[in-house]
């Protein structure tokens, strides 16, 4: 029978998000009036002074306004006060407005209303006070840039927009809250470097006391470094970017930082280039943790110490060398990024070829592991997607305590394990930890994939993010009859089979003759070459699968001896090794045959399995499909795997599966992806398109995007 694709999806997109956002925006402009406050008073005096179209620092009126060490001089208090509405240039003005109101909206969203005027306000007046008194004070020493900044005036608010971001980070958790503070860091400390300015200097003022003071009083999570090996990973490989990217700002824009003028001291832009490629290469394996990557930044770093060191020697000599500003401001760069790697190199420990001794990898698919798989498999018992984690291309990360292991591919640096844990109930949460230290180990992104509620909520506990993405349909079988109206379908092909004298039985197909095994291979094959694409993998079992002695194959067959249909059913073994229940895998029907094969077959391995003592039967969930759910309950993510489910429809006809098995009443369980970040999405989603798809090619997916097609059952 050819399952209809399923009807149009109602319209969403752009529109969709649209109307989401319009419903929204009142509740949010509400909960955010501090920030609306600021950016209508800032609009309210640009137009009256005409400062939206004008230059600020023209206006006769300027200096008694502007804040800065004249200001105070002139015991001008106020302009603490009154610089914070006003910009030094039109393209300041309105991009400072619209930067504040999306960074400090945000942040009161999440701190309050309250808190946000409170940082902000403090923020602003006593990072522009503390700089202006810095200043002042350096000012009587020989610093050229101390006695050149004392001349200067500004006005602005981003010092409080700095510090709101800044107190707010310590609401966050990991890793965003690493994120957001490593971001913050680098951009006060490039632009005091490199710029230099009096709003610099007050940035890296209210920056500092808003990461102190936002720990204190609002932080989630203790200290401020680094608490995994990815998190110290992801920050070392942002710091080697943006060091090579402050060449390039130097190039583009340059200034007059507190080490002198960097104009023309930086390379041509074909060198400049050329370093920035090298360090990205670098930068990139120090993200995956290599051992070789360490040692490059290490050596690096040293380099531009020294030669941060040499230029310093110069200048006490009353010498000043080409490039020492922009020698002297790297240099303390590197000292951070040093610092960074050295205290944690422990998290840089990956060889050049990746693997990790007596962890993930250690035992790969086939012989040794796969026999001890399967042992601890039938002791300890699995969920119903557990006996896939015996297929070809699984590799076997064994728990300490040798009771459990965990099935996982390897592809596009992801560890993507299937289904949950085969450990001992109580040791789950102890089996995504050891997971997640040996991919680690390994420069590996680990992953939970097809996982139930138990796994889901053990990887949530140790700060992950799950979404849904199919529904595993589960038919109990004590007590199950077909009897009334819902099972009219199924009881219209149980009769009709009978009428037709087509015969279901449950074999061990590696045991039929050749006659038996050439059908259902050819019956395969045809289903295959339909699709346009390879056979499938990973959750979507074949032939070759369902030739193993312990997996149970239903074939339904004519008085001829011809076969219609072939299905197969994976075991779901509870502790002590009984077989508790059966997963349905293959499902395959010749084209000409009798229509209504499969819920023929399926009916009667229910009552066959019901026969035997089986407690229920698994459907299986049909990936990347699940039940009605509406567009305005999913979030990003799971939007993202609903559609990405509907663009494999017309190929595969997971979401056409999933509502054919709903002829059979199913009661349904969740089936989750669980992964650490929304930045490992990409490779995740990479991995899986090549762990159910390994043999195809990128001519096969353009010819079947192009072609459609769907299901055939």
């Amino acid at each position: 029978m050819s399952i209809p694709p399923p009807p149009a999806a109602v319209q969403g997109g752009f529109e969709a998000w649209a109307s989401r956002a319009a419903a929204a925006l009142p509740h949010a402009l509400r909960r955010i009036p501090f920030t609306i406050g600021v950016v209508a008073v800032s609009l309210v005096f640009g137009l009256l002074t005409r400062r939206i179209w004008e230059p600020t620092w023209q206006a006769p009126w300027f200096p008694d306004v502007a804040y800065g060490v004249p200001a105070l001089q002139g015991g001008k208090i106020w302009t603490l006060l009154t610089g914070w509405v006003f910009a030094l240039t039109p393209g300041q003005y309105v991009s400072g407005l619209i930067l504040f109101a999306l960074l400090v909206g945000a942040c009161e969203l999440r701190l309050g209303s309250r808190r946000t005027a409170i940082s902000a306000i403090a923020g602003e007046v006593g990072g522009v006070l503390v700089a202006t008194l810095l200043v002042w004070a350096l000012s009587s020493t020989t610093w050229v840039w101390a006695r050149d900044l004392a001349g200067a005036r500004d006005v602005g608010f981003t010092t409080g927009m700095l510090t709101v971001v800044a107190v707010t980070s310590a609401t966050l958790r990991s890793p965003w809250r690493l994120r957001v503070r490593a971001a913050l860091w680098f951009y006060v400390t490039a632009a005091f470097l490199f710029e230099g300015t009096l709003s610099d200097v007050a940035h890296a003022v209210g920056v500092v006391a808003g990461l102190l003071v936002g720990q204190w009083r609002y932080g989630v999570e203790p200290g401020f470094g680094p608490r995994t090996r990815r998190e110290t990973r992801m920050i070392a490989f942002g710091g080697l970017i943006l060091i090579g990217l402050t060449q390039v700002i130097v190039l583009l824009f340059p200034g007059r930082g507190p080490f002198g003028a960097t104009s023309g001291a930086a390379g041509p832009i074909t060198d400049v280039l050329v370093e920035l490629a090298l360090i990205a290469l670098v930068a990139n394996a120090l993200r995956n943790g290599k051992r070789w990557a360490w040692w490059a930044t290490v050596v690096l770093g040293v380099l531009n110490i020294v030669e941060a060191v040499l230029a310093l020697v110069l200048i006490v000599g009353g010498k000043l060398p080409q490039g020492a500003p922009i020698a002297l401001a790297g240099g303390l760069l590197w000292l951070g990024q040093l610092a960074l790697i050295v205290l944690n190199r422990g998290a840089f420990r990956v060889p050049f070829r990746r693997r990790v001794p007596g962890g993930v990898g250690a035992l790969d698919a086939g012989g040794e592991g796969l026999t001890r798989a399967k042992a601890i498999l039938t002791t300890v018992g699995g969920s119903t997607m557990s006996w896939m984690t015996t297929w070809p291309q699984m590799r076997y990360l064994f728990t300490a305590d040798g009771r459990g292991y965990i099935g996982y591919e390897r592809h596009a640096g992801v560890a993507l394990a299937l289904a949950d844990p085969v450990v001992p109930h109580d040791t789950i949460a102890d089996a995504v930890s050891e997971f997640t230290t040996m991919a680690e180990r390994g420069g590996l992104i680990p992953c939970l994939f097809s996982v139930t509620d138990v796994a889901a909520d053990a990887a949530r506990a140790a700060g992950w993010r799950t979404v849904q993405i199919a529904e595993d349909t589960l038919i109990d079988l004590p007590g199950l009859a077909f009897k009334g109206k819902t099972w009219q379908d199924v009881r219209s092909a149980l009769n009709k089979a009978k009428r037709e004298s087509i015969e279901f039985r449950v074999v061990t197909l590696a045991e039929q003759p050749f006659a038996i095994l050439a059908q259902v291979r050819a019956i395969s094959e045809a289903w295959v070459g339909d699709k346009g694409l390879p056979e499938m993998g990973f959750t979507l079992g074949g032939v070759e699968e369902a030739l193993d002695p312990a997996v149970r194959v239903g074939i339904a067959i004519d008085p001829t001896g011809s076969i219609h249909g072939v299905t197969s059913w994976l075991p779901v073994y509870a502790p002590g090794g009984v077989v508790r229940g059966w997963t349905l895998d293959v499902m395959r029907r010749r084209t000409d045959g009798f229509r209504s094969v499969m819920e023929f077959m399926i009916a009667s391995a229910c009552l066959e399995f019901r026969e035997q003592g089986a407690e229920f039967v698994s459907l299986s969930g049909a990936p990347l499909a699940r039940g009605d759910v509406s567009e305005a309950e999913l979030d990003r993510t799971d939007r993202l795997l609903e559609r990405l489910g509907g663009a494999l429809e017309p190929f595969y006809g997971f979401r056409s599966l999933h509502a054919f098995k709903a002829k059979f009443q199913p009661r349904y369980e969740p089936v989750h992806l669980a992964f650490r970040d929304e930045a490992d999405l990409p490779r995740i989603g990479v991995a899986l398109t090549r762990a159910y798809l390994p043999d195809a090619t990128p001519w096969q997916l353009i010819a079947a995007t192009r072609s459609g097609g769907h299901e055939q059952l």
